[in-house]
């Protein structure tokens, strides 16, 4: 079987071109034309010598990600549909906002958290995604943004299917790839890394200096509380998360997110706003508040009106930075917990 010329790095891509007689800056042609220039065949590599060509189809593929549907929302987000070269599916969401977009990425097949209120956690993780199949999502969704808008892609999320941090060497490479001057060329500031909590990897986000930004779907601060609604809680608890994000901060300068989807009867008492305002003390960092959107799978109700904004007015007089952050796509199951392939 033909192997996937994108496992290749630029290095190992040297060594099978000399092996073939060719000189060294092929491999640097061959490697622009994959990840910063996007081709699916090797016959759009122009610039490349036919018989290079044809030695490189006899060896290798290139695996293809391609929109197999498409959903609009009344409020203008848009959700993708993408199939991967083995007819696994993913989902990622377009949402633009006064004029900027972004890009809401998946990093898995499916997922293994389990967390009760989200949609993608009653999928089985069937596997992670390749580097190349995240930037895959990427460059189809720049190059849509382009086509219909006329503007690049102003952010990138990793908060669809999946957990990034397990997924992380293909996380990584594919920022790398994003943020390389030569490819998309997007800054480090506008990618965000959301996970559910692996507090080690939120540390070794810390030390790769991508200048990323990161996310903690937190959802509760109470550990007891939090495991009944995040299984991964039960290895990563509220106090390892702490020390983790306090890492992060002071290795990055950069706040993180504390991201908490409210629920009616689950954690918007006051009990739960006192516990969040303690979490969020122990170190800098950023509280959105999420409008809970409805999946089939649970039972569960948004915390709406009067009921969310006096939750968000408690912690904001806590001393805390605080944002209410509205739903979007939802009439299409586009927004956040709701992606589960079901197209």
């Amino acid at each position: 079987m033909k192997k996937n010329i994108r496992t290749l790095n630029i290095e190992q891509m040297q060594t099978f071109l000399k092996e073939l007689g060719e000189p060294a800056f092929r491999a640097k042609q061959v490697h622009e034309w994959l990840w910063y220039k996007g081709v699916s065949e090797f016959s759009s590599m122009r610039n490349l010598p036919k018989s290079l060509l044809e030695k490189l189809d006899e060896s290798y593929h290139i695996p293809k990600t391609k929109i197999y549907t498409e959903q609009v929302s009344t409020d203008g987000t848009i959700k993708l549909g993408f199939e991967l070269d083995d007819k696994n599916k993913v989902e990622g969401v377009i949402i633009p906002s006064m004029g900027r977009y972004t890009a809401c990425i998946s990093s898995q097949v499916g997922c293994s958290l389990d967390c009760t209120f989200c949609a993608t956690g009653f999928l089985k993780r069937e596997r992670n995604l390749t580097a190349g199949e995240i930037f895959d999502q990427v460059n189809l969704i720049n190059a849509i943004t382009m086509e219909r808008f006329n503007q690049k892609l102003d952010n990138i999320v990793f908060m669809g299917m999946g957990e990034p941090m397990l997924n992380y060497a293909n996380v990584i490479e594919s920022i790398k790839i994003m943020t390389d001057m030569k490819g998309l060329g997007f800054s480090g500031r506008r990618i965000t890394v959301s996970t559910s909590g692996i507090s080690k990897m939120i540390v070794k986000l810390a030390d790769e200096e991508l200048g990323c930004r990161l996310a903690l779907s937190l959802h509760e601060a109470n550990n007891e509380a939090r495991s009944r609604i995040m299984p991964i809680n039960d290895s990563n608890p509220l106090e390892s998360l702490a020390e983790s994000l306090t890492y992060w901060y002071n290795t990055t300068k950069s706040r993180p997110t504390l991201e908490y989807t409210v629920i009616e009867d689950v954690n918007d008492q006051s009990s739960n706003s006192d516990d969040l305002i303690r979490f969020a003390k122990q170190f800098p960092c950023k509280i959105n508040l999420i409008e809970y959107n409805p999946i089939i799978q649970a039972d569960f109700k948004p915390t709406e009106g009067d009921n969310l904004e006096a939750f968000a007015k408690k912690i904001e007089e806590a001393g805390l930075i605080v944002n209410i952050r509205r739903s979007r796509g939802k009439d299409i199951d586009a927004a956040c917990g709701q992606l589960i392939n079901n197209n």
